[in-house]
């Protein structure tokens, strides 16, 4: 008799989704997380004594308390956290700025994009209402081949200036294909992002992990720490259990993987590089934390919570030719959101996407000098858009892909996953689940939800509430 009814590799958000999910109907269930504290993609860690957040810039899938339907308040119900329990705090505004000034404003107010864009391009406007009917009607979740969303919206929309500055803000929030993305991705994070929008919860990262943990227990769950899996047991073309670093053995009846569809097939013993290949990303990025004083900074643009700007021409979205883009990137402001308390500093998150292969093959010391220069270069950059900020930065600290790779287990610090999607999460093993990135639920919403539907869809087989 097996010891566990689930064991879910990992213990990000999908995972303690999972874990609560099956928990809360009296299931025996175990995580195992190779680190030290939960959290995955959306951890934490302290620098300077302050705490710094490694993946938590905003929520996407905004909602208010009365819609039953939407993705939010779904997902609060399957994991029994009451609303009330939670206090969320929304977005001012955020802004997609392109070359020539180009600029478009969208808040969790969908009217306010739908104005700037009759606005900026007004011979489009039933074209975008026709998009809008479309992504209405549209099934995302359905198993279905690849459709370009280029392809798709070229058709729809005919504006390539229209269709890069929709297509921004979703590729640098959760796009794991380079150029272009496919049409069901698109939808979903149309949805999550321009038509919900963006929040995030009182206090930090680590407070909101702290009440999934405590809740996740408080069912009976059970978790262990610096538990790393070393092989995944197979017998008779099913999984068995996994045996951890230590040699240690754990039998389970199903198994949950949330680290990635190539290093679970790897801990199989499927190594195959070229069943592999397709499902190893590209994109990574390398991110500077800033902490500035509290008090304001003359000329400094602070009015928008994230700003998502791409000064490239032609558009890009892929992996640089060097080892960052800084041209491309993502501005937060990370206190930015309604209803947040005053803090005695200023917070201020600059991403930009970065090559894995110039990270590896540096050594330590040119690592760090590469961290300074490409730091430097990309406050010249961000300066233009906000203002001058680095004579008034009180410290600072960054990571890069190789950091990613390392805490996080993915691959070339590829965030997003595999290019290809796993939707329904089955694998070779009747027993064995995909849940997170590679099922294509994206985002913090979207990455705990697909653990919740994995349970729902394949150890529990209801959809209960």
């Amino acid at each position: 008799m097996s010891a566990y009814k689930l064991i879910v590799i990992g213990g990000g958000l999908s995972g303690l989704a999972a874990g609560i999910r099956s928990a809360r109907f009296g299931e025996k269930v175990l995580i195992l997380e190779k680190h030290s504290s939960p959290g995955g993609l959306n951890s934490y860690y302290y620098r300077h004594g302050r705490l710094l957040e490694t993946g938590l810039h905003a929520m996407t899938n905004w909602a208010a308390p009365d819609d039953r339907h939407a993705t939010l308040n779904r997902l609060l119900r399957q994991l029994k956290l009451p609303r009330h329990r939670l206090v969320f705090h929304e977005q001012f505004s955020s802004e997609i700025l392109f070359p020539h000034a180009m600029s478009l404003c969208f808040s969790n107010d969908f009217s306010l994009l739908k104005e700037e864009i009759a606005c900026l391009f007004p011979q489009t406007v039933d074209r975008f209402v026709g998009l809008i009917k479309l992504i209405a009607d549209y099934d995302p979740y359905i198993p279905r081949p690849r459709i370009s969303a280029r392809t798709r919206l070229q058709a729809v929309l005919g504006d390539d200036l229209l269709i890069n500055m929709l297509f921004w803000p979703l590729m640098m929030y959760g796009n794991s294909e380079e150029h272009d993305m496919d049409f069901s991705q698109f939808v979903i994070m149309f949805r999550s992002i321009y038509q919900e929008g963006f929040f995030r919860p009182a206090g930090t990262i680590k407070d909101f992990l702290d009440l999934l943990l405590s809740h996740y227990q408080g069912l009976g769950g059970e978790i262990r720490m610096k538990a790393a899996v070393q092989t995944i047991i197979t017998r008779n073309n099913r999984v068995a259990g996994v045996r951890l670093s230590t040699g240690e053995e754990i039998l389970g009846d199903n198994l949950i993987s949330t680290i990635g569809y190539p290093n679970t097939l790897e801990l199989v013993g499927r190594c195959d590089p070229v069943e592999l290949s397709p499902y190893k990303g590209r994109m990574s990025f390398v991110e500077l934390i800033y902490f500035l004083p509290a008090k304001k900074i003359a000329g400094l643009k602070t009015d928008r919570t994230i700003i998502f700007y791409q000064l490239n021409e032609p558009f890009c979205y892929c992996r640089p030719e060097g080892p960052v883009e800084v041209a491309n990137g993502v501005i937060c402001f990370p206190g930015n959101f309604k209803g947040l308390p005053e803090e005695d500093h200023l917070q201020l998150r600059i991403t930009h996407p970065a090559n894995y292969d110039f990270w590896a093959a540096a050594s330590s010391s040119v690592y760090q000098k590469m961290k300074e220069e490409w730091a430097q270069k990309s406050q010249a950059i961000t300066a233009m858009i906000i203002g001058n900020y680095q004579d008034d930065i009180l410290f600072f600290d960054s990571f890069t892909p190789l950091t990613i790779e390392r805490f996080t287990g993915k691959a070339q610090g590829a965030v997003y996953g595999s290019p290809l999607k796993i939707k329904d999460g089955r694998t070779a093993y009747p027993n064995l689940f995909i849940a997170g990135t590679d099922q294509g639920y994206l985002g913090i919403i979207g990455s705990m939800f697909s653990g919740v539907t994995m349970v729902n869809d394949h150890i529990l087989k209801t959809n209960q509430g």
